[in-house]
């Protein structure tokens, strides 16, 4: 027996094809929407990540600058302090330099040279005095050149013969030398140097 369609079947195909398209065209149009809605979550989610971080980064830079603007703040207060010592520590020199000075010219004061004025005038000293000899001088301002610690740039302005002593032929001699006064790596301490000051002085006049 033969059976024959008398239904309209190809309208049917083409309806179901037809809305088999359009079903597979919403599946994915809703895929394509899951797709972007989950691309968005994770791009909103980096973007608080990053937003999070760099909230996190500015407080930490805001914290390091306050650091930075403390130890700023203490490295000036460290180099007042340091110029501070320094201004002291010259004033304490500066304030003992003409004992040094008188120590170190006994020290250097050959036998036979009588100083009979020393005057200072900055870190230059204008020394006058009597020699027996020439080389009494000279020996002198060797001494100031090559051994002192405090004393230097000898320089000799004038000698001449003076008076002939106690009224024989031995003939004493002027003179008048200038020198600079410079600051010794290790100065000698203050009471060292007080107690040599008597006698600086002593010879000194």
């Amino acid at each position: 027996m033969i059976l024959i369609n008398l239904l309209p079947h190809r309208e049917e195909k083409r309806k179901r094809r037809k809305a088999a398209y359009f079903t597979g065209l919403a599946l994915g149009a809703v895929a394509g929407v899951l797709v972007v809605g989950l691309w968005y979550a994770v791009l909103e989610q980096l973007k608080s990540d990053q937003m999070e971080r760099n909230a996190f980064l500015g407080a930490e830079i805001k914290k390091l600058e306050a650091q930075i603007k403390d130890i700023a703040n203490l490295r000036a207060e460290i180099e007042a302090l340091k110029a501070r010592q320094k201004a002291v520590e010259d004033l304490q020199t500066n304030r003992n330099i003409p004992v040094y000075l008188l120590n170190e010219l006994v020290k250097q004061t050959p036998d036979g040279v009588y100083l009979s004025a020393i005057r200072q005038t900055g870190q230059v000293v204008a020394v006058t005095g009597v020699a027996q000899t020439n080389e009494r001088v000279s020996e002198f301002l060797r001494n100031t050149l090559y051994n002192s610690p405090w004393l230097e740039k000898p320089e000799l302005i004038e000698i001449k013969a003076g008076a002939a002593q106690g009224g024989g032929r031995q003939r004493a001699y002027d003179f008048s030398m200038r020198l600079s006064i410079k600051r010794p790596q290790a100065a000698p301490t203050p009471a060292a140097a007080a107690a040599s000051a008597p006698a600086a002085a002593a010879k000194a006049s």
